[in-house]
């Protein structure tokens, strides 16, 4: 008798083959339930009986809305993401559902997990491995937390650090991106020999679902606006933009989100050329391709003009998966309308559901859909903090050290009688991880477990010697004192995407009057913490004794310390060019007029050796 006639269904079967499994699930599914499955909704609207009755394919955990209320733990998360799957599981056929969250530089959502450096630190370091190492760790982090599926890695090419997620880019250089996009082995686990190129790759339950993004050509728009227009022929986009994405491909990246931006004028997410006709045929992609937030709304001007057209326009041009947070209904009720009036084909809906499917069944939630609680101890563990902290060495570039080069600054005197620490980024923990951190702007304060700089420093130095902090020094604060050296903390505020867009690029925060304030009395090591290069004007330059780029840190402070101190060397290169003015913007190496402050894979060591290469 065989499993059919004794009741049991194949897709059920974890011993048959992936390919058969989904050809026997998408059978057995209604129209309904497939218009279902390519919905990803918001967490507050995730209610346990809209998950079952409708047979929802993923939901997300947005950051700046859907944290569940005294959810202080990993434990807390779990309970959350194990609810809403047992309302899946209940359904008439028992898919589970895909939760998402943006874990793009360690679980960054969850109270006291490890906060890794932005990836624009991590493209400072130029280390693949570690990139690698830290993807799994996250992996684990992130599935200790009920998590299956994690929005990144950005694999952008930045060009204009204008750009509000110019953080989020490894770097302006694509082949410094292709070698970061190790971080999909880290996240996935590595493929076996012979795993056929573009087709989706989930290692097992230590592992997550990965999404390589922003398909494609989000780092280039003029003037480096959101949502902004990316001109350049098709042979520079494929040359600039899109090859990072053949390395995800390589290393079996499960799922691809498009990008709000548009390439010569035409909205990415309604882009039938590059979603189905290059992604899907020509480079063979059989993972699923999802929108950004409310991303097909963007097709319509103004925003969600013409709904109708806006949903027919997206799934046509190839979209798989749909992040339509809170009008859900309206999605479900609009497609399934196109479907039947013949404005779009079963055919390409059941496209669409079997790449679904597919990661679903590869990435083992069938078998494995609830949470690991054996996992639960790798949140913020000391392993995984040793591991930040070990990037963030590897990402610092010393851009300066000493006015006289016989004289450096750096490393500084562990035992020296006093140092004096300035500027608010000294002991903030939030300004120090960025966006992207706890909420999706960041903020402010002590936002969760971590290691400040100033915390750092008052370990590292012996125990004679005082450390004396104040946020926004006067000259009052200098009258009578007797300093050893300074140490001056200054950068940008927490921030992501449209709310990053800066024109000016200047120091905020009263940076510049601190800076002066500091350098004109003390020999001064001036510390940025910035998502981006920075207006540095020259004359203040010159007063400086020292210039350390420390990107976003993340929540392992101890990193920056253990190089200032000289118990290690500095390693960091740029990433990215450093203009000298905005005017020059944008600016990057290979260009004609190429006249930086300080250039692409510019970092020194504390020898005054110039560590550069591009």
């Amino acid at each position: 008798m065989s499993k059919e006639e004794e009741g049991i269904c194949m897709y059920k079967d974890p011993n048959q083959a992936v390919e058969d499994r989904v050809r026997d699930l998408l059978s057995r599914m209604t129209l309904k339930e497939k218009a279902a499955q390519m919905t990803t909704i918001e967490k507050p609207v995730a209610h346990p009986s809209t998950i079952k009755d409708l047979s929802i394919g993923g939901v997300y955990i947005a950051p700046e809305s859907s944290y569940p209320e005294k959810h202080e733990s990993p434990a807390d998360w779990a309970n959350t993401v194990d609810t809403s799957q047992r309302a899946a599981l209940s359904s008439r056929l028992g898919i589970p559902i895909i939760y998402a969250s943006d874990a793009v530089h360690g679980q960054c959502n969850v109270y006291g997990a490890t906060i890794f450096p932005h990836n624009v630190g991590l493209g400072a370091t130029r280390d693949r491995d570690l990139v690698q190492r830290i993807g799994a760790a996250t992996a684990l982090e992130v599935r200790a937390s009920g998590i299956h599926y994690t929005y990144g890695p950005v694999v952008a090419v930045i060009k204009d650090p204008r750009w509000g997620r110019c953080y989020e880019s490894f770097s302006e250089d694509t082949e410094l991106v292709r070698s970061m996009t190790s971080i999909v082995s880290g996240l996935q686990g590595v493929p076996p020999e012979g795993h056929l190129n573009g087709y989706p790759y989930v290692a097992g339950r230590k592992n997550i679902i990965a999404c390589a993004k922003h398909f494609v050509g989000d780092g280039g728009p003029e003037l480096g606006l959101m949502e902004g227009d990316t001109k350049s022929s098709f042979a520079d986009l494929e040359r600039i933009h899109m090859r990072p994405y053949l390395d995800c491909l390589a290393q079996g990246v499960s799922t691809i989100m498009a990008s709000y931006t548009s390439w010569n004028g035409v909205r990415l997410h309604g882009h039938h050329f590059l979603l189905t006709n290059i992604l899907k045929e020509k480079l063979g992609f059989k993972g699923f391709v999802v929108s950004d937030w409310e991303g097909m709304d963007t097709i319509c001007e103004p925003y969600r003009a013409d709904y109708r057209y806006c949903v027919a326009a997206s799934i046509n041009a190839g979209m798989d998966m749909v992040i339509e947070p809170f009008r859900y209904e309206e999605f479900l009720d609009t497609l399934i309308s196109l479907v039947e009036s013949g404005v779009i084909s079963m055919a390409r809906i059941d496209d669409a559901v079997e790449r679904i499917l597919r990661v679903k069944f590869i990435a083992g939630l069938f078998e494995h859909p609830f949470t690991d609680r054996s996992l639960l101890d790798t949140v913020g563990c000391k392993v995984h903090r040793e591991l930040a902290r070990e990037a963030v060495r590897k990402s610092l570039v010393l851009l300066k050290n000493g006015r006289d080069p016989k004289k450096p600054l750096l490393p500084l005197d562990k035992n020296a009688r006093r140092i004096f620490v300035a500027g608010m980024h000294a002991d903030d923990l939030g300004y120090q991880c960025g966006g992207w951190t706890i909420t999706k702007y960041g903020t402010s304060g002590r936002i969760t477990i971590g290691t400040t700089l100033l915390d750092a420093i008052k370990e590292a130095v012996g125990e004679k010697t005082e450390v004396i902090y104040e946020n926004n020094p006067s000259p009052a604060t200098f009258e009578g004192q007797d300093f050893s050296f300074a140490i001056v903390v200054v950068g940008e505020p927490a921030y992501a995407e449209g709310r990053g867009y800066n024109t000016k690029l200047d120091i905020p925060f009263d940076g510049i009057d601190i800076l002066n304030l500091v350098c004109d009395r003390i020999p001064t090591l001036v510390i940025l913490i910035s998502g981006r290069p920075l207006v540095l004007e020259p004359k203040l330059l010159e007063k400086m004794d020292a210039l350390v780029a420390a990107w976003l840190p993340g929540s392992e402070g101890g990193g920056i310390a253990d190089v200032l101190f000289g118990d290690y060397e500095f390693q960091g290169l740029l990433p990215v060019t450093w203009f000298k003015r905005v005017d020059q913007l944008p600016l990057n190496y290979g260009d004609q007029s190429y006249d930086p402050l300080f250039p692409l894979g510019f970092g020194l060591k504390m020898n005054m050796e110039n560590n550069s290469s591009v």
